[in-house]
């Protein structure tokens, strides 16, 4: 196994991944559950799972932990504006955030921080920043003075004086400076609030509670953990301004070794917004589309890259499923798996490799449709029961876990909107035909395909079958079909 390059946004460059002690401990930034989760925070969370299971798999004990925002504005107006309690505001869409990671097999968090149960600690780094002369109090609350600390800037990679100037300072505030921001808010009329003696009480602000979590839980010793991550969208200021408040208090900086970022998340090209009318909640997307489609969708594009999501890309990651089904389906019925070393195709050091590559999944994923499309001679060179063992072991790898439903045999009905399916898909008129006469034709159009060696278009005639529940399975005596659970 070579060495886990990963691309660190603090230094800007591909490094050696090398945990600093025994663990690998990993912050994530979680859930604002305000209001209901979407796919762009999706993508970010299961790129972190994957992640951690690459680590894990590795020899690596990992310690993983990602947070709960569970006070914030949004949720305190609308316990304002509505009379309802704003725990249970909280509570119903975390748990509804929660059921929908679950469909996406993201595992359970080691550590699940709610922010209001570290009042205690963050009071203590408030307290801390105030006595070392990086904070101040003001009417409204305590912020912290960005100026006493000359990084500020360097994770975003931004001067100071350039986001001064697009900085200000909202009417309710008192601050030295635009660029200053809340550790704590002072209580306002009908505002949960929590005791903060002499200074008053209050609430803390959104960045001071990731600090005092992540240092209470990773760092006590003030010596950094190995990961910090989030969206792309967290670089500034949220995790410019975690790091303004943690280092100062750290015997050894940095605060987090590696910085690790998702990319963006468009539908259709544009960013997800209610005021362009493409926002649909996380669960919605679910109940329409096969949840390990939309993880292989994701997987389908490096985690730091700009991901568009479509209703085309979520077909083809559909029938790139089937596929991935088909193939274990028929290793299972051939034999039970056997416990081996993970060598016995090749397969897994090949997916090693794609992931020590800066987590390419787009590249792992890609060798193992490879490994799919391949199962029946491989089975026959390296035996059925390790064949099965590794490739359903670099499924779960990636997050992808069989179920019986995935074993379940043809069914006999064929869709009943197959043959306008597969003309959408195709653009191909097949003049009135049945179900089965255009399956027939599409075989003919793959077979033509393959003699004269046009392997993409072959490719796309057995996906456009498997999207439509139809599996393929080439034989030297020619290809059959049969109709399967889809």
């Amino acid at each position: 196994m070579g060495d886990l390059i990963l691309y660190n946004t603090r230094t800007r460059a591909l490094e050696r991944f090398e945990p600093l002690g025994d663990d690998v401990r990993i912050y994530v930034c979680g859930m604002t559950p305000s209001a209901q989760a979407h796919l762009g925070h999706a993508r970010s969370f299961l790129f972190f799972d994957v992640l951690r299971r690459y680590l894990t798999h590795r020899g690596y004990r990992v310690r993983y932990v990602q947070n709960v925002t569970d006070i914030d504005d949004r949720s305190i107006a609308r316990s304002l504006a509505t009379g309802e309690d704003w725990r249970t505001i909280v509570r119903g869409y975390y748990d509804e955030f929660k059921a929908s990671m679950a469909k996406l097999g993201v595992l359970p968090f080691d550590e699940e921080p709610y922010a209001t149960d570290f009042i205690p600690e963050i009071q203590t780094m408030i307290r801390e920043l105030l006595a070392k002369g990086h904070a101040y109090p003001s009417r409204d609350g305590i912020y912290y003075r960005v100026s006493s600390f000359p990084n500020y800037g360097a994770l975003a990679h931004r001067d100071v004086a350039e986001l001064e100037a697009g900085a200000r300072i909202e009417i309710d505030e008192e601050k030295e400076d635009p660029l200053d921001f809340a550790l704590w808010k002072f209580a306002k009329a009908g505002e949960p609030k929590w005791p903060f003696d002499p200074y008053g009480d209050g609430r803390p602000g959104w960045h001071i509670e990731c600090s005092a979590m992540s240092r209470a839980l990773l760092d006590r010793e003030g010596c950094g953990f190995d990961i910090h991550g989030g969206g792309a969208d967290l670089i500034f200021p949220h995790h410019e301004n975690e790091i303004a408040q943690s280092e100062p208090l750290m015997v050894h900086p940095p605060m987090a070794k590696t910085w690790l970022h998702g990319g963006l998340l468009l539908f259709d090209g544009k960013k997800m917004s209610k005021s362009l009318g493409n926002f649909e909640p996380m669960s919605a997307v679910l109940e329409r589309f096969d949840p390990q489609a939309i993880r292989l969708s994701f997987l389908q594009t490096g985690y730091s890259k700009v991901k568009n999501f479509t209703e085309e890309s979520i077909q083809a990651a559909h029938a790139a499923l089937l596929r991935l089904r088909a193939a274990y389906r028929m290793l299972h019925q051939r034999a039970a798996p056997q416990v081996t070393d993970l060598s016995a195709t090749g397969y897994v050091q090949r997916v090693e490799r794609d992931l020590d590559d800066d987590m390419n999944t787009a590249a792992a994923l890609a060798a193992l449709l490879e490994f799919a499309g391949n199962a029946d001679a491989i089975a026959q060179r390296a035996g059925d029961g390790a064949t099965l063992y590794e490739f359903a072991y670099l499924l779960r790898l990636l997050g992808i876990e069989p179920s019986e439903a995935w074993l379940r045999g043809p069914e006999r009905a064929l869709p009943e909107d197959l043959v306008a399916r597969l003309s959408a898909t195709l653009r191909e008129n097949f003049d009135g035909a049945g179900a089965e006469e255009a399956i027939e034709r599409v075989l003919a159009l793959r077979r033509a395909a393959r003699e004269r060696h046009d392997w993409a278009a072959s490719d796309r005639f057995r996906d456009a079958l498997l999207a439509c529940g139809i599996e393929l399975r080439d034989a030297k005596n020619g290809t059959t079909w049969s109709v399967v659970a889809h």
